[in-house]
């Protein structure tokens, strides 16, 4: 019984906070504050720290698989509140849809941006570690395979330098503007008497810790790799893509070739 309580009030303040206009407004504003100034706090984080290391568990049980993640948690959040709402399959399936669409945008930039780094990079070797197998820390450069692809050259331990733009950050900000859009609903779904049983709290719970766990791992990233420009431009196509889905074309209204917005065909006044 008190958890249940403490369950109901979490959410119910959680969907109020997610669902306010002004964070909805605002939230990327403040995922670009973070992009601008994030870096600004490596001159203050100790590189001793466990998040100093690339292979500590949060990166690699979280970020390596961060969309199949997000898509786990959202979809099932969808599709539990789209089905207890309307109890329509179809319904279900055209919101699921946003998740879809999201995915293969990520998907088809991804593939651009390893196509646009294998032009523009070129494969480099330590001087040192090219004549005696010497190590590669602070030698000269010399250019080797200058027609292998990046992901080659990588796997072989040399250096890659090149046109790059920061997936792990274009991830992060598409995931967390991504969850603010799908579980904003969840207010106005309980304001029109939407059915809200422990399941689907716990859900909506479980995307909102979801949110605050990317945000912490991109302040991480910032703070403990920075990397500008890469960091930036990663960040600022993830908001593009936000934009150009959120804001473009879902707002078009439900149709066989658009999704529609969050939310559309749920509640009372749709």
């Amino acid at each position: 019984m008190i958890l249940n309580s403490a369950l109901v009030v979490l959410t119910d303040l959680a969907a109020m906070l997610l669902g306010h206009k002004m964070f909805r407004r605002h939230f990327h504003l403040l995922l670009s504050v973070l992009l601008v100034f994030g870096p600004a706090l490596s001159l203050w984080v100790s590189q001793y720290s466990v998040f100093a290391r690339r292979g500590h568990f949060l990166y690699r049980m979280f970020l390596r698989s961060g969309w199949g993640w997000t898509c786990l948690l959202v979809g099932s959040f969808v599709l539990v509140l789209s089905f207890s709402r309307r109890r329509s399959v179809l319904l279900s399936l055209r919101h699921l849809s946003r998740l879809l669409a999201a995915g293969g945008l990520w998907l088809g930039f991804r593939k651009i941006l390893e196509v646009l780094g294998n032009a523009t990079g070129s494969c480099y070797e330590a001087l040192a570690a090219a004549l005696d197998g010497g190590p590669a820390s602070s030698q000269p450069l010399l250019l080797l395979r200058e027609g292998e692809s990046r992901a080659e050259c990588l796997g072989q331990g040399m250096q890659w330098r090149g046109y790059e733009v920061s997936e792990d950050i274009f991830l992060l900000c598409l995931c967390c503007l991504l969850l603010a859009e799908e579980t904003a609903v969840f207010g106005a779904y309980l304001n029109v008497g939407g059915a809200s049983g422990g399941p689907l709290r716990i859900l909506f719970l479980l995307c909102v810790l979801l949110m605050a766990l990317w945000l912490f791992l991109l302040l991480c990233l910032l703070a403990y790799f920075p990397q500008f420009p890469t960091q930036l431009l990663g960040g600022a196509l993830g908001c593009l893509s936000w934009r150009g889905l959120y804001q473009g074309w879902y707002p078009l209204g439900p149709s066989w070739c658009c999704p529609g917005r969050p939310g559309s065909g749920l509640l009372s006044s749709d």
